[in-house]
């Protein structure tokens, strides 16, 4: 939605459709919103858009406190977009510029900092580094109002250099001290402990098919890795996460759904363990692209819905997403050697955790331990490749780079590919070879299929 006209009138309508699409900022107030906002809306003249909450940010507006526009699910542009603006948005929020700086973003992007920093200003309004600080905002306020952790601890966990870049950060942001932040948290909220982990909600749009993902996820469960509990409607999906700093564990319960039109969206509630929590942004964009929580079901859905053959299906099933991974090395492994072989990968070369909880004991093996454990055959050749980065699948990979690498591998199927494309790349629209799979479905494919499947018409 690009003419501002139209931006407008769904501010009027306050349209949760475009919540994380684009945001309002309100002249006379210094305040900026998501679409959906409940408060009183504003005059056409006073109002200005930003494709980001950074760029808001940067303009001098602070965050409203009503409708909290820090907190909407991520524009599902940087889902399906493959250019550098895409790349670079999936790997801010992976937590790439907190860890390299701009440099490292640039490196692993092939393009100087300068083109990066050029590319990302121009068409969102605000560069990586107030794009990575607009996410440490939100970050810390997630600990400080779901987490007994110290204030001075919270800061350098949400990725700030100082306490003092910190406060200054929280008060543009949220027009308050951290001190005040933490008050204004509901009871429940300020009860929690860094022992109990960190409760999230993590956000979607629109409607969200639970009940499909989480079968998926419970069909495809590594012992010792994952865990699914529960009776269907209500299980908990539980996994271990290797991450940058630290281990996790991460626990997502499953909201049934509640029918066309209840609700605009909606969220999955979550409980994250870490070892250390600067870790904290990274765990949860690796579970939002795990169980596709910043896709737009209203695009796909009008799409795939024109089709004689899956209009009944999307009727259905609205909201239908295509799960993604949360690893995507791992993912690649277990779509090449199947559920059984990995776990056995699993428990022979998985470091085993500090503190097991439960049945998960371990992490899934890296690339590298089991290409020099077990280098023969296309597994072998796989791990090789993704270990030395001849094949790169991470937030940031340029996907069809990474589709020719995979086919290079010896041994390695189309089918396979697809799948890994799919899940580990995230790509909305894949075709696996087989039966015709009609242009009228792009760009959405990889979720036609996924109705397929649900309708039990695909294996």
């Amino acid at each position: 939605m690009k003419d501002e006209d139209s931006r407008y009138e769904a501010v009027r309508s306050r349209d949760a459709r475009f919540d994380g699409v684009f945001f309002f900022a309100v002249e006379t107030t210094g305040i900026y919103c998501r679409p959906s906002c409940p408060a009183v809306t504003p005059k056409r003249h006073n109002v200005r858009f930003f494709a980001t909450a950074a760029a808001a940010q940067g303009s001098g507006f602070r965050a409203c406190r009503r409708c909290r526009p820090d907190a909407v699910p991520g524009s599902a542009e940087w889902n399906v977009r493959a250019d550098v603006v895409g790349r670079a948005m999936r790997l801010i929020a992976d937590g790439v510029v907190d860890r390299e700086g701009v440099a490292g973003l640039a490196a692993r992007l092939g393009y100087s900092a300068r083109q990066v920093q050029r590319q990302l200003t121009g068409e969102l309004g605000a560069g990586p580094v107030a794009l990575a600080r607009a996410q440490r905002a939100h970050a810390a306020r997630v600990l400080l109002q779901t987490t007994g952790l110290p204030v001075t601890e919270i800061a350098f966990a949400s990725g700030f250099a100082s306490v003092r870049q910190f406060n200054d950060t929280v008060r543009a942001v949220y027009a308050g001290t951290p001190s005040e932040l933490r008050a204004s948290a509901p009871r429940r909220g300020r009860a929690a402990t860094p022992s109990a982990g960190i409760p999230l909600r993590l956000a979607h749009r629109g409607p969200y098919q639970a009940g499909p993902v989480f079968d998926l996820l419970e069909r495809e469960a590594v012992p010792g890795i994952e865990d699914v509990s529960g009776t269907p409607g209500a299980r908990t999906y539980r996994r271990t996460l290797r991450m940058p700093y630290g281990t996790g564990i991460a626990a997502v319960e499953e909201r049934p759904h509640t029918g066309p039109g209840a609700h605009p969206g909606g969220w999955l509630d979550v409980r994250v363990h870490l070892t250390d929590p600067r870790d904290l942004t990274t765990a949860v964009q690796r579970l939002r692209r795990l169980f596709d929580l910043d896709a737009d079901p209203y695009a796909v859905d009008e799409r795939l819905g024109a089709d004689a053959r899956l209009a009944p299906l999307v009727a259905a099933r609205p909201g239908l997403r295509s799960p993604g991974a949360a690893d995507p090395d791992e993912l690649a492994v277990r779509a090449l050697v199947g559920r059984d072989e990995a776990a056995r990968l699993g428990r022979r070369y998985g470091k085993r955790l500090d503190a097991p909880c439960g049945t998960l004991t371990h992490l899934f093996p890296e690339a590298a331990v089991l290409a020099g454990a077990e280098p023969d055959g296309t597994l072998g050749a796989l791990t090789a490749a993704l270990a030395d980065g001849t094949v790169r699948l991470g937030p940031g990979a340029d996907r069809d780079e990474a589709r020719h690498a995979l086919a290079a591998v010896p041994g390695l199927d189309a089918r396979t590919i697809a799948e890994i494309r799919t899940r580990a790349l995230g790509d909305p629209d894949v075709a696996p070879p087989g039966p015709g799979i009609p242009d009228s479905w792009r760009p959405w494919r990889s979720y036609a299929l996924n109705h397929l499947r649900a309708a039990g018409e695909l294996e």
